[in-house]
């Protein structure tokens, strides 16, 4: 793994990793299932379980998911970690990016491994939509944050970054 990529942003994988599990466990402590907190009028505290993936897909599949989605987990945090080694010292936003991925994959991995469900607990409302099936929108956590925003950033970057020029040989 080369020096320059890696081993300087997996502190963020960790920070991520770390602020997942403890938030989790906080709520899960606090909360029973399904009880709300309302932070704000569009923000609340609700505990769920969520034994799928995304927006709870494949949740109702009998079990098998679980160790399909950890295996997917497995896979692309081993991917992670070779593309973050193998960036340039220069391209940070990309390691913020891959680090942030990397963190919310093995908090979640943590949860359908140890659990059998990852634990969600934000529950958005989204004033601006009519109650429909997306609003609330489905609860996440740390993890899912973390993904989503590294998710942004490797699209920001893949679009705005300028190609790195060619040498013939």
């Amino acid at each position: 793994m080369a020096e320059s990529g890696a081993r300087s942003w997996l502190w963020l994988s960790l920070l991520v990793l770390v602020l997942d599990q403890a938030s989790k466990w906080l709520v899960y402590g606090l909360l029973d299932p399904f009880q709300v907190v309302a932070l704000t009028e569009t923000l609340h505290l609700t505990l769920v379980f969520n034994e799928g993936a995304a927006f709870s897909l494949l949740a109702g599949a009998g079990g098998w998911q679980r160790w399909l989605f950890s295996l997917i987990a497995v896979a692309v945090s081993v991917a992670l970690v070779i593309w973050l080694g193998r960036l340039r010292r220069d391209q940070r936003w990309s390691a913020a990016a891959l680090a942030l991925l990397l963190g919310g994959a093995l908090g979640n991995l943590i949860d359908r491994v140890v659990l059998g469900h990852v634990i969600d607990f934000v529950q958005v409302y989204l004033p601006f939509l009519p109650m429909s099936l997306f609003n609330p929108w489905p609860a996440f956590n740390v993890a899912d944050s973390a993904i989503s925003i590294g998710v942004v950033i490797l699209l920001i970057v893949t679009l705005f970054e300028q190609p790195e020029p060619r040498h013939q040989d």
